[in-house]
């Protein structure tokens, strides 16, 4: 088969994560091992990078250097949220086409899967030679057709491991607590919270995604239930919770008290980054069950994304091999493609890694299934069942 000459170039877009430059390394190392491309540029900023012709030469990392980066987490390249339109898509021609570069590999979610689209059908309309390939990433775990996405193991990981440590402290002081968990659509990330709970008592003991109606009449009879029942009380929230109408929660504070809402450059609504939802779920429990009351609020925000020393092995390793995947399908030929993860097998666990058409994938979002939801304030054993090997074991804990 022949594979067309020239350079690659390699992108991370979006909300950094623990693993994302594990993908990275994994581009980086196949296209080393096969040899389809020359040289191998790193955009800084994405395709913003790619636009100012900002780029910088990875074709000779060592490999110890290269699993230095690997283990590192952030978007060492820098990311960026940019959505290209087809002027911006021209441009950005011009200046591969300075560099001879043939290849584009695009570390990011289903916004990055969408400017994969974009920038793929513009160049083939415009007689550009440029192979797009997007690598799959992202904490909320929203990616359709995928099992799971690299990054989302790592972050249910943090999730899991701070609201063990956080309802031990509740126990020990008891009261009412709120953690507020990213997840504009999917609640997978908000749903790992479950992991955490123990023979020791550790909560959640109410469990809200964004794939329910978020109803207060119902969300203050769930916590009396259970603060009566047990003297305090540990709830996990996606930041998407929305109302029955679909209208987020948080944009409807941001509408109430300033009057406007940010979005970023896709349209979407922003909702992390503000305690202002954890601060009005506080206020509503006291003023409905009582101004003395102690309720406390955090918001786990972009903490979430790359927290270091807190990494699955499997989130890990299959990061790093999706990027590998993503540039042995380059070299089958595919002109273009999404890579996805699919489960195989449960017990032993074991995937494989699938090249779909980006249109199958580009701006979709997938969502917790409502069978992995229970009474809309918990989850199943199912959802237990599979998301227990993509976070690996947790602490172990004792007590008197």
């Amino acid at each position: 088969m022949n594979l067309p000459a020239g350079n690659a170039v390699i992108a991370q877009s979006g909300g950094p994560t623990v693993v994302i430059n594990a993908s990275l390394v994994g581009v980086i190392e196949e296209i080393q091992s096969t040899g389809i491309a020359g040289s191998i540029f790193g955009a800084r900023h994405a395709v913003r990078g790619m636009l100012d012709d900002d780029l910088i030469d990875l074709s000779e990392l060592s490999g110890d250097r290269l699993d230095l980066i690997a283990g590192t987490p952030g978007a060492t390249l820098g990311s960026s949220r940019d959505k290209p339109d087809e002027e911006y898509c021209q441009k950005i021609f011009s200046q591969l086409a300075r560099r001879d570069i043939r290849y584009f590999f695009y570390i990011g979610g289903n916004d990055s899967a969408d400017t994969c689209r974009i920038i793929s059908e513009v160049a083939k309309k415009a007689g550009h030679d440029l192979k797009v390939f997007h690598v799959p990433k992202t904490i909320d775990n929203d990616l359709v057709l995928n099992d799971h996405t690299p990054g989302y193991g790592s972050a249910a990981r943090f999730v899991a491991c701070a609201l063990m440590g956080d309802s031990l402290d509740n126990r020990a002081l008891p009261g009412i607590k709120i953690d507020v968990i990213m997840g504009r659509n999917a609640g997978f990330l908000t749903a790992a919270s479950a992991l955490a709970r123990t023979e020791h008592g550790t909560g959640p003991h109410l469990i809200y995604l964004p794939e329910s109606v978020f109803d207060v009449d119902r969300f203050i009879a769930d916590v009396d239930r259970v603060y009566g029942a047990m003297g305090r009380c540990m709830i996990a929230v996606s930041e998407g919770i929305h109302d029955e109408s679909g209208t987020p929660i948080a944009q409807r504070l941001a509408e109430q008290f300033s009057g406007e809402v940010e979005r970023d450059a896709h349209g979407n609504v922003q909702l992390s980054g503000s305690g202002a939802l954890g601060d009005f779920l506080s206020r509503l429990i006291r003023d409905r069950l009582g101004k003395k009351l102690k309720v406390r609020a955090d918001t786990f925000g972009y903490l979430q994304r790359s927290f270091a020393d807190c990494v699955s092995s499997v989130d890990a390793e299959e990061a790093r091999a999706s990027g590998r995947a993503a540039v042995q399908a380059a070299a089958a030929g595919l002109e273009d493609a999404s890579l996805t993860i699919r489960r195989i097998s449960d017990s032993p666990y074991q995937v494989e890694y699938v090249p779909i058409g980006l249109r199958e994938v580009a701006g979709k979002t997938r969502t917790v299934p409502t069978s992995w939801i229970s009474d809309g304030c918990d989850v199943t054993d199912e959802f237990i069942e599979y998301a227990t090997p993509l976070v690996g074991p947790l602490p172990a804990l004792g007590s008197v």
